[in-house]
Order: C-alpha cells, then sequence, then structure tokens
C-alpha cells in the first residue's frame, strides 16, 4: 500500500459530550460523514447490516460515510461523538482502502483527546441529536464554514486529533489491497476516477486483462456484489453528497453522473437509500 494514497484531510463537523436516557433510537441513519463514538458510561446498540454492536464504556466505534444504521438506547448513556467528512476528490476514500474494525479499547489518552477537540471548536455540539434535524446542508455547511474560519494552530490540531483517534482502528485494520486481487483495486480506481461518466463492464474488464465474465466472477469474489451493483451504489452516494452541497436539481445530478434515464435514477436511489431523490433533497435542504 502506498502511504501517499491514505494521506487525507478531515472537515470536523460536529463534536461534543451527550447524556441519554433511553432517547436515543434513530433508524436508517446514513451520512456522507464518518461517525466516532466513544462511550463513557450505559449501553445502547448501533445496529449495521453486518451486525449489532453492544456498546460498551471504555471502547470506541466508528461508523464510516453511508453506511446505514440505527441506535437503540433503553437505558442510561454517556458517550462523546465526533463527525468528520472525508476531502475526497477522485480519491477512493479511506474506507474503502482500508476495512476498518466496529470498535476498539480505548487508551487512557483518548478521552482528553476528545475533550480537547470540544475545548477548542467551541459551537459544534449538537443541539438536537435527531439525525434527520443535523444531518442536512445547512448544519454541514455552517460547520464547514466554522471550520474554515477556525485558527490555523487549532485547525492543524484539530487535524493531528482526529487522524491519531482513527490511528486506533487502524492498527487493528486490514489493508483491502492486501486482500483484494491487483486487477480488482485497479477497476476500483477507474470506477471512482469516472464516476460522472457511464461506466461499461466490457471496458473494466478489458483494462484487467480478463474477459467480462472472469472479470464479473472475479470481482463478486473480492467485493462481495456485482461491478454493476457496486457503481450503482457509488453513484448513488455521489448523488446524496451532491444533493446535500450543490444546488442543482435532480436532473441535473442524474444527467452528469452518467444516468440518460431519470426515472432509473430516481429507481435506484429508492432503492439504495430508501428514500426518493425529492424527499431527500427536501429533508437535507431545508
Amino acid at each position: 500500500m502506498n502511504k501517499e494514497e491514505l494521506k487525507r484531510n478531515f472537515i470536523l463537523l460536529n463534536v461534543g459530550y451527550a447524556y441519554h436516557d433511553a432517547d436515543w433510537n434513530w433508524q436508517n441513519v446514513h451520512s456522507p460523514f464518518a461517525r466516532i463514538h466513544y462511550i463513557k458510561s450505559g449501553s445502547a446498540k448501533i445496529i449495521r447490516k453486518d451486525g449489532t454492536f453492544e456498546l460498551k464504556k471504555d471502547y470506541m466505534y466508528l461508523t464510516p460515510s453511508y453506511v446505514k444504521h440505527a441506535y437503540e438506547c433503553d437505558d442510561i448513556l454517556e458517550l462523546y461523538y465526533m463527525h468528520i467528512y472525508e476531502e475526497l476528490g477522485s480519491n477512493l476514500s479511506i474506507f474503502d482502502h482500508i476495512h476498518f474494525p466496529v470498535e476498539v479499547e480505548t487508551d487512557p489518552l483518548d478521552i482528553q483527546l476528545f475533550e480537547r477537540v470540544i475545548k477548542i471548536n467551541p459551537g459544534r455540539n449538537l443541539e438536537y441529536y435527531d439525525p434527520s434535524i443535523y444531518d442536512n446542508s445547512v448544519n454541514i455547511a455552517h460547520n464547514m464554514a466554522l471550520q474554515q474560519r477556525s485558527p490555523v494552530a487549532f485547525e492543524m490540531e484539530t487535524q493531528g486529533i482526529i487522524k491519531q483517534i482513527i490511528s486506533r482502528f487502524l492498527a487493528h485494520a486490514v489493508f483491502r489491497s492486501e486482500l483484494i486481487d491487483e486487477r480488482i483495486l485497479k477497476s476500483l480506481h477507474y470506477i471512482h476516477n469516472n464516476i460522472d461518466k457511464q461506466i461499461e463492464i466490457e471496458y473494466l474488464a478489458e483494462i484487467c486483462f480478463l474477459t467480462k465474465d472472469h472479470f464479473i466472477r472475479l470481482f463478486r469474489k473480492e467485493m462481495n456484489c456485482t461491478p454493476g451493483k457496486y457503481i450503482n451504489k457509488k453513484k448513488i452516494e455521489t448523488a446524496q453528497l451532491r444533493l446535500l452541497i450543490d444546488n442543482v436539481s435532480i436532473k441535473d445530478i442524474a444527467y452528469n453522473l452518467g444516468f440518460d434515464n431519470i426515472s432509473y435514477f430516481n429507481r435506484l436511489f429508492t432503492k439504495i437509500t430508501g428514500e426518493t431523490p425529492g424527499k431527500y433533497k427536501k429533508k437535507v435542504q431545508p
């Protein structure tokens, strides 16, 4: 793995401390930013497609961007939370490069790191804990602007602390390049660099020097889905982000992602996210 590929800047969106009393119960949460939770005391659950995770005291939990999940809490829960946006450009996400563990045991320093980030980034706490309220373009744009206005020294320190916290998970992570065939990695880079174009499976097979059938079988083996399903998922994730941060029409977003059939785009968006593009846009652009 080339370390240059892992160099990332992160924008701090929210950070704070929360006390819940059986009131942290939210369904169908999926956002273009990652979440890190530090459990100070109490219990709750994070429910994801890959399992249900019982939250434990003195553990941290990482939920990557776009991972659909839910929270269940029927008792007291004290936690620190951090929401971070990864600046990507056309690069693969660090979460595509690396398979991170969901939970890690904390170090005594970690709680001090959270408290330091809170101190040097005032006004980043959540006023309301309902994701449907804070997960929208107004709040995200506001927090991005706060980051840009942050003193350089504090911004640099915040970046360092975010990376230090992520490194706790990285220490127990697995690099996908160690698991995935190099030819499939090559196709993933092509997909991400050309997400705004129509991507033909035949061309992906060609650049991997494989027949189409062999490529599809190998892709499914390595990625647990077909190349077509993966491409559609990444296009819809990009559409979610553009609906969040760009003031453009759904039709233009669909066309700019290589869809020439708006009805198909709408059906695909609804299938992947659980809501129509129009409903999603209304939610994130209040």
